[in-house]
């Protein structure tokens, strides 16, 4: 699908004020073990863990329409020509099911994507072959507590997990990756992520571009040494504190794409797949985009942007029409300027797509695309507040993560339909050491069920950076991650439907949530 050539690694803006503040707190400070030339310095490992049999087997009652094996291993993949760099990525089999439920993305250290139908049981067996412990997160699925994700359940190198449940989820763009405590960031960082597409009747009636016109593109910033190889937290301290940032773009695990179309329809569907980096995703000539979908499926109809913000771990699903193009030509897809505040991003290229061949057949654009059944604001029967800050490191109302703690105010009824505020607009405090306050986005992400953004307010300190992203933000859709700025409060509107248990909400910043910004809610 793609077609490569060797330039210079993408140079990405740096951070702003705070960072040399943060490299003198601790300048030497990085997980990184010694290494040989050729050697990969990621990831570190931790020793193993003495840990229980793994808590999930097959079930004798649960009769799988799919079955699948997956693999966490190491490995080398080929991103630049004639070099082999040393991955963990995510292998795939499929045991039970129509053949086009796994599908490897080719030439990509990236895990297979999955292609489910709602209303379908998938029964998975993840094993865990790395040399520390690891456990797959079903990002945005709505599932069991013992069949998300949760830390609890890493198992150790050489044990398995297994899942067993139902696609309930409507049909949208959902992912998966590692959720260690403390190792999530490295580990996706080393490959271990992949698409997990659902489909339904529903997304069938509106005849939207498919098969080869419905493209899946993952965006991940990454740095590698003079070897090719990738290297992770090389500015220590500052790394972990801000998120870590990459100086070089890769689109499904490859550099410096092409993307062959024809003139005719797409379905592009982009998933920010990076630890901490936020895009500002544009056309270089300013074409705005058609947005058909978010983290949470098909919009109710088409809206327009002039650019999309996409946070880590959000997705957008856009409509893109390359009809009346010339032959030949090419467009560009960039990342536009903006500030955080605290950060600073310059512009730098995404990919190019070249209209390439004439299209023999094209599809419309539908007027309406689903019907979300969102609930109304006056469905809420409780607020919750969730300050995001820094006291000490990042916190959730001061707390950071206890693997089974929860507390009270973190405890909801079963089928509640709940508001919860993310306040973002206290600046740090209780640093120690000399520093600064300062404030970060965080992309914010909820286990289980989908969300509404019902509103946003900003205050003046932060506006200025604000407005550099909001017509970016699309808040029409149901979410699992919401980006909230500097200066911010953002309220969303949920279920906690069907299942009693412990789940999990942090800041997708994975740095930050490896770091603790992570709590868990209890549903009883």
């Amino acid at each position: 699908m793609t077609k490569l050539t060797r330039r210079n690694f993408i140079r990405l803006a740096g951070a702003g004020a705070a960072t040399a503040v943060l490299a003198a707190c601790n300048p030497n400070s990085t997980n990184l073990t010694p290494t040989s030339p050729g050697e990969t310095p990621l990831p570190a490992t931790l020793p193993p863990a003495t840990l229980p049999p793994p808590t999930a087997v097959p079930s004798a009652d649960f009769v799988p329409d799919v079955e699948i094996a997956l693999r966490a291993v190491e490995d080398t993949a080929v991103i630049f020509p004639n070099v082999n760099t040393n991955v963990w990525r995510i292998q795939g089999e499929l045991l039970q099911g129509d053949a086009h439920t796994l599908q490897p993305v080719p030439d990509s250290y990236l895990g297979p994507t999955l292609r489910l139908r709602k209303g379908q049981k998938v029964r998975i067996h993840f094993t865990n072959e790395l040399p520390e412990e690891s456990i797959i997160h079903w990002h945005g699925l709505h599932v069991p507590a013992n069949m998300d994700g949760h830390p609890q359940y890493a198992v150790g190198s050489g044990q398995t997990y297994v899942y067993e449940f139902e696609v309930l989820n409507r049909a949208g763009t959902y992912w998966y990756h590692p959720h260690p405590h403390g190792r999530t960031g490295p580990q996706v960082y080393a490959g271990m992520a992949g698409f997990f597409l659902v489909s339904d009747d529903e997304e069938d009636a509106a005849n939207l571009p498919s098969g080869e016109y419905d493209i899946p593109l993952v965006l991940q910033d990454r740095r590698f040494d003079d070897n090719g190889q990738l290297v992770y937290l090389g500015n220590g301290m500052m790394d972990q504190m801000m998120g870590f940032l990459g100086n070089q773009l890769l689109i499904n695990g490859q550099p410096d794409v092409t993307l062959p179309v024809a003139a005719r329809a797409y379905r592009l569907r982009l998933l920010n797949g990076s630890n901490s980096r936020i895009y500002k995703v544009g056309w270089e000539d300013g074409s705005p985009f058609t947005v058909i979908g978010t983290d949470g499926g098909l919009l109710e109809k088409p809206v327009e942007r002039p650019y999309l913000t996409l946070a880590p771990a959000e997705r957008i699903e856009i409509w893109v029409d390359f009809n009346g193009r010339s032959l030949n030509s090419e467009l560009k897809l960039v990342s536009l300027p903006f500030t955080t505040g605290e950060f600073q991003s310059g512009q730098f290229p995404v990919l190019t797509v070249h209209i390439e061949r004439e299209a023999t057949e094209n599809v419309a654009l539908p007027e309406k695309l689903s019907s979300p059944n969102f609930f109304a604001a006056a469905d809420s029967e409780r607020t919750r507040t969730v300050a995001l800050l820094m006291q000490g490191g990042w916190t959730l109302n001061g707390r950071t993560f206890e693997m089974t703690g929860v507390t009270d105010d973190e405890t909801i009824p079963l089928n509640a339909i709940e508001t919860w505020e993310y306040v973002n607009d206290s600046a740090g405090r209780g640093m120690g050491m000399g520093m600064m306050n300062m404030s970060l986005p965080h992309p914010m992400h909820m286990h289980g069920e989908s969300f509404q953004v019902i509103e946003r307010q900003i205050n003046a300190s932060g506006k200025a950076a604000w407005e550099t992203l909001s017509e970016g933000f699309v808040d029409e859709g149901w979410k699992d991650t919401v980006l909230v700025m500097p200066g911010e409060r953002v309220k969303v509107l949920r279920r906690f439907g069907d299942f009693t248990g412990l789940f999990i909400y942090h800041c997708h910043n994975l740095e930050h949530e490896d770091m603790g910004m992570m709590r868990n809610f209890k549903i009883v």
